[in-house]
């Protein structure tokens, strides 16, 4: 099976569950990845993560359900997974901008989310230039969090995260560390282990003992693509990870790895036009 057909049924999935309850880790498991590559690579291709497409469908076949005009409101509410009416008020306006019980009246302007179908574009106007590394393992020191998180949250929590250990001195320290290792820089690595995501680290490669306040982490054996993201961060960095993979992965005769991901951040200024980021896509031969 490959990417387009995976990706394809773990929507089929999650069409034929959204009057029920959606199992994102099902979705994933048709997909063939874990859960947390399926929503970084399905929030990266469209543009918005698992959980909002499913509250957008959602939302909009229950629009299809009170503009009938035999349904009332807190069945459809009921129906999409909605306990109580304010719940699912508040989830129709975010879609529609309208109260549920005005979806009927006349001339209503509604909201409509077709059905997501992945198809594979063949796109050329821009070069990737990439590097195939056989990493053997490597030992990584830092900062950590291991709360469970969606790339909803990924995109809200590690920014965030990434402030709160710059304003505490956390940079210096981690600097400090530093003895030259490959990948060289303040590295950004969502750890996997069984394949499933299992915490964030905010890191260096080194062999120093852990200092009060950090942990470490083995990263095993892992063959990744390397790509290079030029501009300011992270924008240059977010661009960079939607086209590996909408537009490489899919047609390069490798999938996505269930390894850690890593993101290189050399010295510089981020936010220089020029800046140069790192991208470790963790990778296996299809």
């Amino acid at each position: 099976m490959d990417w387009v057909e995976g990706m394809n049924r773990a929507i089929e999935y999650i069409e034929d569950n959204l009057a029920a309850a959606v199992d994102q880790k099902a979705a994933a498991r048709i997909a063939a990845c874990s859960e947390f590559h399926f929503q970084r690579m399905f929030a990266f291709i469209t543009g918005v993560s698992v959980s909002e497409y499913i509250r957008r469908r959602r939302m909009t076949c229950a629009a299809f359900d009170l503009m009938d005009g035999n349904s009332k409101v807190l069945d459809v509410a009921l129906k999409y997974g909605y306990d109580s009416p304010t719940s699912f008020n508040r989830a129709f306006r975010a879609v529609h901008g309208v109260s549920p019980s005005r979806a009927r009246a006349e001339g209503i302007e509604l909201t409509s989310y077709p059905r997501i179908t992945f198809t594979l574009s063949v796109k050329g106007e821009r070069a990737m230039d990439y590097k195939i590394v056989c990493k053997e393992a490597f030992r990584i020191v830092g900062y950590a969090t291991h709360e469970a998180m969606t790339m909803e949250d990924c995109f809200e929590k590690v920014p965030l995260f990434w402030q709160n250990v710059a304003e505490g001195g956390g940079m210096e320290k981690l600097c400090g560390l530093m003895q030259g290792k490959e990948p060289c820089g303040i590295l950004g690595v969502s750890s996997c282990d069984n394949g499933e995501y299992s915490g964030y680290y905010i890191a260096v490669a080194t062999d120093a003992p852990v200092p009060e306040g950090m942990e470490e982490y083995v990263i095993p054996k892992t063959t990744y693509a390397v790509f290079e993201a030029i501009g300011p961060s992270p924008q240059a960095v977010q661009e960079m990870q939607q086209r590996i993979v909408s537009e490489w992965l899919p047609a390069s005769g490798y999938e996505y790895a269930p390894a850690a991901d890593v993101e290189v951040y050399p010295a510089g200024d981020q936010q220089s036009n020029d800046y140069r980021t790192e991208i470790w896509l963790p990778i296996i031969k299809k």
